[in-house]
């Protein structure tokens, strides 16, 4: 099994069916549980964590619907997308109302279900996502990106407007590689790397970094600038 990969349960009572979509969707690179009823989905999710449940409406027992808002009030936040032969508007509300992040009438083409899976997915991603950290510490200095503003305790360090937009421009993305080239576009310099070099050393002493190992802003041999704060 990939652990990296997301992790999705079918939860369907068409055997056929869910053979087809968990063969499709592993094609796909998901990580993929089966389940028959709702029963056996608690089982599972009791002992593996799913990135998101594709569950059938329709089913004998305890329903898709039931075993969404049972989850919902259980207070499970796992995303749920709804399968469904009912495609009437009303049936489409039932189920968002009861939990579901999202509906998909049958039949349906599995590329649709591929990208409804993504689209959620990527919604519950940003969702859980940790707000970006809006001071970001280098050796005994602070980078304020609310105010862009580059701080020695109380006292602000004075940047020219060339290093401040660079250093703003790799504040925005901490811990990423920026090529040459794109930080060339975004400071406005596009088409002169020689530009950005000189900047990068620049900035570099107003970090107060080692020039010959520095430590906050970084050289990636080949790929080009990295921001490392504390």
């Amino acid at each position: 099994m990939n652990f990296s990969a997301p992790h999705v349960l079918v939860i369907d009572d068409d055997e056929r069916l869910r053979a087809l979509l968990g063969k499709f969707l592993s094609d796909q690179g998901f990580a993929v549980g089966l389940a028959a009823d709702a029963s056996e989905a608690r089982a599972q999710m009791s002992m593996l964590s799913f990135d998101l449940l594709v569950l059938d409406r329709m089913m004998p027992g305890e329903d898709g619907l039931a075993f969404a808002k049972s989850l919902r009030a259980a207070g499970q936040i796992v995303p749920i997308l709804m399968l469904t032969a009912m495609g009437e508007a009303e049936h489409r509300i039932d189920g968002l109302e009861g939990g579901a992040d999202d509906y998909l009438a049958k039949p349906f083409e599995p590329r649709e279900l591929v990208l409804r899976i993504q689209s959620i997915l990527k919604r519950a991603a940003k969702e859980i996502a940790p707000a970006p950290l809006e001071r970001l510490k280098l050796g005994g200095l602070v980078y304020d990106r609310g105010r862009e503003a580059l701080m020695q305790g109380d006292d602000p360090v004075h940047l020219t407007t060339a290093e401040a937009t660079l250093l703003s421009v790799l504040a925005q993305a901490p811990s990423q590689v920026l090529s040459r080239e794109e930080l060339a576009e975004k400071t406005g310099v596009a088409g002169n790397l020689r530009t950005v070099d000189v900047q990068v050393t620049r900035l570099r002493k107003k970090l107060m970094d080692d020039a010959q190992q520095p430590r906050y802003l970084q050289t990636v041999r080949g790929r080009g600038y990295i921001l490392k704060p504390d």
